[in-house]
């Protein structure tokens, strides 16, 4: 090989044999808090390098005849994305900017139209579009198939990269336009972006006979602590049950996950295991732990197909332990861990890496199969956003004039009545069981 191929070679061989590995956090949005070595084996450090030969070659060849000069770091970075994309449309190479706006994202402060999409069926789709951001005052709804982004179809497209065209400057707009299930037109919108900052945890109020409401809309990670101090709340003003409203949720942080679900189990219970291979992700079994635990009052779960990973886990995992009845409709199936690992080489950058799959206490496997409710109740796109618009009102009347609520005033949120019916019959019986 010519030298400057002898040359990378060597620097290949003289890295580290240490990756520095992020905690797994999975659920739809990653970020390392932590980091652990990981000692490579001799023999697959050296197999590796042989098939790097190739790889080397290629690349002095590029950088020699390609019309355009191109760096090493550009043709390097090229590479990374395609070999992480080949895997998984949710294993991406992080370049240091995207790697930063990951971190803004599990923080829950960011730039951008506030959405969370993924790959379904081969189409960009929009997973759940996060409250109060401009996707969801445009009218994005869960399920929504993006076809185009400024114009430029979607077809294809790595999820990273769609990401990246969403996001923005505030002030900026995008054009993005949609296929959604009963609607035989494509729909367009043009959205301007701003600064994202999310409240995780909404809408808590004492609804009849001291049945709480509470809404989660993302897991991120002031919302475990956010709920936390909420029930307490509610458990001083009477509390009798509880509806979990897990709508439109795509998930968050794994930790956060377990840290919500723990607070409605006993200590030491499963939560949720993951299961995968090698040293990365063998099999892990996540147990409550925590010190705040609502266990004596029945609750019921509001889930739909826009409610993905973190969501999943927390219904799956009161759904098998008999704690909570879930009602609406099948939940997305994102059930596979994402590991973020950085690498010694380039500290600013790191591998979103698929290292496992969530199993729920019971052992049900939730990636592309979902969390099915225990009562069903279909909600036909139109309805969920007048339902969505009807809250809006009711939890903002500042905002919204007369003629902004003419319409609404008769919209029943009939997964939201279900549940609150169920949960109303069993305190009526615990009551009724206690007095014998």
């Amino acid at each position: 090989m010519a030298r400057d191929g002898r040359s990378i070679m060597f620097r290949i061989r003289s890295l580290s044999n240490l990756v520095a590995i992020g905690v797994v956090v999975g659920c739809g949005l990653s970020a390392p808090s932590g980091s652990v070595a990981w000692e490579v084996p001799r023999v697959e450090r050296e197999t590796a390098y042989e098939e790097l030969e190739l790889f080397a070659e290629s690349l002095l060849a590029i950088r020699k005849h390609y019309v355009d000069e191109k760096e090493y770091k550009a043709l390097i970075y090229g590479a990374l994305s395609g070999m992480l994309k080949s895997l998984d449309p949710h294993c991406s190479f992080l370049e240091p900017e995207e790697f930063q706006d990951m971190q803004e994202e599990t923080s829950g402060r960011y730039s951008g139209i506030g959405i969370h999409i993924g790959i379904r069926d081969d189409w960009l789709t929009v997973i759940a579009p996060i409250e109060d951001t401009p996707a969801y005052q445009a009218g994005l709804i869960s399920g929504d198939r993006i076809v185009a982004i400024d114009g430029e179809k979607t077809a294809g497209i790595p999820l990273k990269d769609a990401i990246q065209k969403l996001r923005g400057m505030p002030g900026t707009q995008v054009k993005v336009s949609i296929r959604r299930l009963d609607v035989d037109q494509p729909l367009e919108f043009e959205i301007t972006r701003k600064d994202i900052e999310v409240s995780s945890v909404k809408g808590a109020t004492l609804l009849r006979d001291q049945i709480g409401y509470v809404r989660i809309t993302q897991f991120s990670e002031p919302t475990a602590q956010a709920l936390q101090h909420t029930l307490q709340g509610m458990v001083t003003n009477g509390l009798q049950g509880l509806v979990l409203d897990l709508r439109g949720n795509p998930g968050g942080l794994l930790v956060s996950a377990i840290n919500v679900a723990e607070q409605f189990l006993p200590r030491n219970e499963v939560v949720v295991s993951t299961r995968g291979r090698g040293h990365l992700q063998g099999n892990v079994v996540n147990r409550s732990g925590g010190t705040f635990h609502l266990t004596g009052i029945p609750m019921a779960i509001l889930i739909n197909g826009g409610s993905a990973s973190a969501s999943e886990i927390v219904a799956g995992a009161l759904q098998d332990h008999r704690r909570a009845v879930l009602v609406g409709e099948t939940t997305f199936g994102k059930g596979s861990v994402q590991t973020v690992l950085r690498l010694s080489a380039d500290r600013e950058a790191a591998l979103r890496l698929t290292t496992a799959l969530y199993y729920t206490p019971g052992g049900r496997q939730i990636h592309n199969k979902g969390i099915e409710p225990d009562i069903p109740v279909y909600v036909a796109p139109t309805e969920w956003r007048r339902i969505l618009t009807r809250r809006l009102h009711i939890e903002n009347p500042s905002l919204y004039t007369d003629k902004d609520r003419a319409g609404y005033e008769d919209v029943v949120d009939r997964p939201l009545e279900r549940a609150l019916d169920l949960v109303q019959a069993l305190v009526l019986y615990q009551s009724a069981d206690a007095r014998r």
